[in-house]
């Protein structure tokens, strides 16, 4: 797992807020005018949010979101079906509540390590 992406993540979790792909992306060395670069991206992200899923958390990488619609991209979706979490109904419903389960987790996660 990349261990700096995940911790810019959960970071930005504790402070119940995004950041972007074009934010996160340059991280792991990638571009997101790339086409291949946007699939690993999307890769690491997956990663990170499987790693989370298997650990009863919710999928971390709701917090990461394109810069034009601020909602996730099809993979993050993808994955949720895949991992049993949606059942494609409703997108935006499903991204606002997994956004807002990060969010609550992760500040709670940090209260109780400070």
């Amino acid at each position: 797992m990349h261990s700096d992406i995940y911790e810019r993540l959960t970071s930005v979790a504790q402070s119940r807020s995004t950041v972007t792909y074009g934010e996160v992306a340059p991280m792991a060395g990638l571009d997101m005018s790339n086409p291949a670069d946007r699939n690993e991206i999307a890769r690491i992200l997956g990663e990170i949010s499987t790693y989370e899923h298997e650990q009863g958390h919710p999928m971390l990488s709701a917090v990461v979101v394109l810069h034009d619609s601020n909602l996730p991209g099809t993979g993050f979706f993808t994955l949720a079906r895949e991992l049993g979490k949606f059942d494609g109904a409703d997108d935006l419903a499903f991204f606002a509540g997994e956004l807002h389960r990060v969010h609550d987790h992760w500040a709670v996660a940090s209260a109780s390590a400070g």
